[in-house]
């Protein structure tokens, strides 16, 4: 609050009222940022003193006063809370990518994560991940009288569908696919290249459309009006972009 009063208070101090008024839309929209910022900024300060004092780790804990590793998780749930929040509700996306990373996410801008609830400790995703919105990704949770805490893995091209639960411990394989409406459940292993569905989630059949694979690039003849396949090599997104340039300026 105090950046934002300083920062309105140097504003005012413009004695034109007409250029004020012109630049009005720009220093609400930098106030609005300044206040996010800062919030984020004095959050992280108080979870960094508060890491020092009780180091956060994995495993299973009494959900109860008096047991640290519980009291600690609910000191850094409540702290991170306002912040998550308000960056949620931007309307620019990457900045609320960039709050997940600044709280501990670790994750590549690639990925999308909006709209979506995410735990943000003990969470690792890879490139191209995309949660779905309404989704809840935990890398903790009560049961019962336990606190349970563990490492939430998501590898590469990954789809959490809208409106499914990932349960603590979940490692996803590179390029699976989670349906919507779907429950991962504690520990579960999301094998490579596979769809699931259900509750629980369970196999549903191979990923056809994975990002690595031998793929088929359709060229055509323009002189006889024909569409032909021809097989290549293509492992990465940059060599198909790569092949289809080269493609068309030899055509």
């Amino acid at each position: 609050m105090m950046a934002v009063s300083t920062f309105f208070n140097i504003v005012l101090s413009i004695e034109n009222w007409i250029v004020n008024i012109i630049l009005l839309p720009f220093i609400l929209f930098a106030i609005y940022f300044v206040f996010i910022f800062g919030i984020a900024i004095f959050t992280k300060a108080f979870l960094i003193i508060v890491n020092l004092i009780h180091t956060p780790k994995e495993g299973v804990f009494k959900a109860e006063e008096g047991d640290k590793d519980y009291e600690f998780w609910r000191v850094r749930v409540e702290l991170k809370k306002l912040a998550i929040w308000l960056m949620n509700q931007s309307p620019l996306p990457w900045i609320v990518m960039w709050g997940f990373r600044w709280f501990g996410v670790k994750l590549d801008f690639s990925s999308h994560l909006q709209d979506a609830w995410v735990d943000t400790d003990f969470i690792e995703c890879g490139r191209k991940v995309t949660i779905g919105q309404g989704a809840v990704v935990m890398s903790s949770m009560i049961v019962g009288n336990y606190l349970i805490i563990k490492k939430v893995i998501i590898d590469d091209y990954t789809v959490v569908g809208g409106v499914s639960n990932v349960a603590p411990g979940s490692i996803f394989g590179k390029e699976s696919v989670i349906g919507a409406f779907t429950n991962v459940n504690l520990n579960q292993v999301i094998e490579k290249g596979w769809i699931y569905l259900g509750l629980p989630a369970k196999k549903y059949k191979p990923n056809r459309y994975t990002e690595e694979r031998r793929d088929i690039i359709y060229k055509t003849d323009v002189i006889s009006e024909t569409k032909y396949e021809v097989q290549q090599d293509v492992n990465s997104d940059e060599e198909k972009n790569n092949l289809l340039n080269n493609n068309k300026e030899s055509a």
